[in-house]
């Protein structure tokens, strides 16, 4: 028999809160559950959405994947909260890709 090998893949809470709606809550275990509350509490925007920046983040600013995740998770509204996040990074980011970044949060917050 072939063995099947787990690939770990990181997802936006969005896309995990995706996946753990489609589940019977009734059938969850605990932590699946707590997981469903915290997701529906600090979720911000769908599942396309945070997909649809996750993709032009990568795509446009060049960030990493994780680097986007981590950005679509958190959705920075101002360059001082963007600039937390880049410190841990220990990237430099020029004043146009900052402003790039937070341009296509809110655009595709807006829709």
């Amino acid at each position: 028999m072939e063995r099947k090998e787990n690939v770990k893949k990181p997802i936006t809470m969005a896309e995990a809160k995706g996946i753990l709606e489609k589940i019977n809550v009734e059938e969850a275990d605990q932590i699946q559950k707590r997981t469903i509350d915290y997701l529906t509490k600090f979720t911000r925007v769908s599942s396309k959405i945070a997909l649809k920046i996750k993709g032009r983040l990568i795509k446009e600013v060049g960030l990493t994947e994780e680097e986007a995740i981590e950005v679509t998770n958190i959705l920075p509204s101002s360059v001082g909260e963007l600039n937390t996040l880049i410190a841990g990074w220990r990237k430099i980011f020029s004043t146009e890709k900052k402003n790039l970044i937070l341009n296509i949060i809110n655009e595709e917050k807006k829709g």
